[in-house]
């Protein structure tokens, strides 16, 4: 099957995985430091010709503002998705399903590491969303790591390409 090794896990894919989660994370975090200093309390900028709009927004809950009062819910959710992706890594066999998962690590600890560390405090923290496309709800770079990590993860899944390396009988 494409994209697949025979075995245990790929070494490949997992660095796929790792590579991708710690630059979708160090991406991430650095716009957002960026985004805190030079966004974050000024009047919204219109960039690229007005198609894209810096403005700072903090958000507690998920992506749309969705349950702004669950931010420890979806603090909670954060490490289940990361605990697991590092759980089924040994076991990767593809790059593509490597790639997706990173990107997903990416995207949730980004996120995980605004709930932990930005204000109001612990483990209560906003998202700090800074992009604005047309008349489009305003966004992170983690957010967008999901967004392209569920992508990637379906077209894995509906090439038929398995997540994990399958045990072979003894």
């Amino acid at each position: 099957m494409p994209g697949t090794e025979s075995g245990a896990g790929s070494a490949a894919a997992r660095r796929a995985l790792w590579m991708t989660a710690a630059a979708g994370l160090a991406l991430d975090q650095t716009t957002k430091a960026l985004a805190a200093v030079y966004v974050e309390g000024h009047e919204p900028r219109h960039v690229l010709g007005g198609a894209v709009t810096l403005t700072a927004y903090r958000n507690s809950g998920a992506a749309g503002s969705f349950a702004p009062h669950a931010t420890l819910v979806f603090t909670v959710l954060a490490v289940g998705v990361l605990a697991f992706i590092a759980w089924t890594a040994p076991a990767l066999r593809s790059v593509g399903w490597g790639a997706g998962l990173g990107l997903l690590f990416a995207g949730a600890g980004g996120n995980l590491a605004d709930r932990l560390f930005r204000t109001p405090g612990f483990g209560r923290g906003a998202v700090l969303d800074f992009l604005q496309i047309g008349h489009s709800g305003i966004f992170d770079l983690s957010d967008q790591c999901v967004t392209a990590g569920l992508v990637t993860v379906l077209v894995q899944t509906f090439r038929g390409v398995p997540l994990k390396a399958v045990e072979e009988a003894h």
